[in-house]
């Protein structure tokens, strides 16, 4: 992170567990650059906090009560832009990472990681990098295409013959933008989105965005990424 900042790291806290809340509030605000500024039981919660306290950082538990922490990074992601998320966890599928990223966080590290590992993300994020696990990432899409393999179960075809608007919708979707957001960009309705991502789906033979964003990137679609 930049060093030169007047002002600490202003971080929310979403965790069911008070020990562990409390433990890592002291552990951050023992480092002078970090201030906890509010603490979170559950997913509800951690998205009403997340919109009230602007926080630059969150560090949310990916298993929590009422919402679970992919739900609130879903909820969350029209704000992803605004506050960097890092997703606190026990243990992670490969598919939980990838969804999870592609959902707006910017980080995802165990629990059970060093300490100095966490102090790592956070300021790695705060450099605008991603980081996974024990490294930092700075070429997202290219990391993406590391985790998901050839023959992840999505059907081969060898024309999909997409349009250049169903094109920018893909990039669209691969950036995180939600339908009201595609509209808005392109000047466009969402109804009109809906029914490009209809003929989209069918073309390249998926069922979900998180499906066609992977795909897009696992097959090198030409689309030209947006931010």
């Amino acid at each position: 992170m930049d060093h030169r900042r007047l002002e600490p790291v202003r971080i929310l806290i979403a965790d069911d567990h008070p020990i562990f809340r409390d433990g890592l509030k002291r552990l951050l605000e023992s480092e002078g650059e970090f201030v906890v500024i509010g603490e979170a039981c559950d997913g509800v919660e951690a998205v009403t906090l997340a919109r009230q306290l602007a926080p630059e950082v969150m560090l949310l538990d990916l298993a929590m009560p009422r919402r679970q922490g992919l739900d609130a990074l879903r909820e969350l992601a029209s704000d992803a832009r605004a506050v960097r998320v890092i997703l606190l966890t026990a243990a992670a599928e490969k598919e939980q990472i990838v969804e999870a990223l592609q959902l707006g966080a910017r980080g995802v590290v165990l629990k059970d990681s060093a300490t100095q590992i966490l102090l790592k993300s956070i300021r790695a994020v705060m450099q605008g990098e991603y980081w996974v696990g024990r490294e930092s990432v700075s070429n997202l899409v290219q990391y993406l295409r590391t985790l998901v393999s050839p023959s992840a179960g999505f059907p081969q075809k060898n024309k999909y013959r997409l349009t250049p608007r169903e094109l920018e919708i893909i990039a669209a979707v691969v950036a995180g933008f939600a339908n009201k957001e595609i509209a808005q960009y392109f000047k466009i309705s969402e109804d009109t989105v809906k029914h490009h991502l209809s003929n989209i789906f069918d073309k390249v033979g998926v069922s979900s965005r998180l499906e066609l964003a992977l795909f897009a990137v696992n097959q090198s679609l030409p689309f030209k990424p947006i931010s």
